[in-house]
């Protein structure tokens, strides 16, 4: 599913098998250049995964923003960073899904819900939060684009992803 943080798009799992949220430093080293100032010491240096253990440098806080068509869902979160860890994203582990009342519907029509209080749970069904976009539709959104021969299918995806982010510092000729 994708999440907006510090207003910009990240990809979030939904993970119940790891026992807190996390995210890796190389994804924070990437995606957030000031995120060391924002590490917060962890007394627990080392970390226990499915993967084997991995080393932990701290734990980082950051509000995550889920949109939904009645409003924005906003969850104060703090994730344990992980030296070694090669996850392409931030991991909500199952604390912060108790926490925020998040449970996973694996029945006909996949979907999430969030919320404690049953009467005032909301529904995301899986399919409208899916990160996965066909090169096509990306390549149809800049279709007056030229783009080079040499390029393969997952560098042209890469480049329209990141062109696709940072729409707004590009001028565009409408017509009518």
């Amino acid at each position: 599913m994708t999440v907006c943080i510090e207003n910009a798009q990240h990809p979030l799992i939904i993970d119940s098998g790891e026992h807190c949220s996390i995210v890796a430093r190389n994804y924070l080293y990437h995606h957030f250049p000031n995120w060391e100032k924002q590490l917060l010491p962890r007394k627990e240096k080392s970390f226990k995964s499915a993967s084997g253990k991995m080393k932990s440098i701290g734990t980082i806080m950051k509000e995550i923003i889920i949109s939904h068509r009645k409003g924005n869902i906003r969850l104060n979160t703090e994730f344990v960073v992980l030296e070694d860890a090669h996850i392409q994203g931030i991991l909500l582990g199952p604390d912060y899904q108790r926490m925020y009342g998040i449970d996973i519907y694996n029945s006909k029509n996949r979907h999430i819900t969030i919320g404690k209080r049953k009467e005032k749970k909301l529904s995301l069904d899986i399919y409208q939060i899916s990160t996965h976009e066909p090169l096509e539709k990306l390549l149809n959104e800049f279709r007056e684009g030229q783009f080079s021969t040499t390029l393969t299918s997952k560098q042209k995806l890469s480049l329209l992803k990141m062109l696709r982010k940072n729409r707004p510092a590009f001028a565009l000729v409408k017509n009518h």
